[in-house]
């Protein structure tokens, strides 16, 4: 099993405009993946997204903006520690190509750096199988999410 790169497709009934809003836009990317989202969406901003609720066992996660390209390239490198600047070898890079394609668009998402993190074996299967899990949990939500927004416009 090659545990260096997670890629998923999904077409989503919206236009690209739309979806590039859903996966870049904090206030958006809030309502499918992390409970809350703080960063702008500008190449070199650093933010963070939260999982639950921090003082009940919730978990801060560290993000940076990479790539902003509206309405083709949404990309972030994240799992940084906190205070550390996000590099290869220390994150993980998150990106998010869109396709026009019919009367929506294709999206095309990418995560990699896990083999570049040092991690064991163990460690390196685990947060693979982790984000593979999560990935196949959320990106269904971004593509109800990201429809049911387009058809209100």
């Amino acid at each position: 099993m090659e545990l260096g790169t997670l890629t998923r497709e999904v077409y989503i009934e919206a236009t690209p405009d739309v979806v590039f809003e859903v996966v870049s836009s904090p206030e958006h990317v809030k309502q499918w993946w992390p409970d809350d989202a703080r960063y702008e969406p500008v190449p070199g901003a650093e933010g963070e997204i939260v999982f639950g609720d921090p003082a009940a066992g919730g978990t801060v996660v560290s993000f940076s903006v990479v790539e902003v390209q509206p309405p083709r390239t949404f990309s972030f490198r994240w799992t940084h520690p906190a205070g550390a600047a996000a590099v290869h070898g220390n994150s993980l890079l998150v990106t998010f190509d869109l396709t026009p394609s019919g009367s929506g668009t294709l999206l095309r998402m990418t995560e990699t750096g896990f083999r570049e993190q040092g991690w064991e074996a163990a460690v390196l299967e685990e947060r693979y199988r982790e984000h593979t899990t999560g990935w196949d949990f959320f990106l269904p939500r971004l593509v109800s999410y990201a429809a049911d927004l387009g058809a209100r416009r």
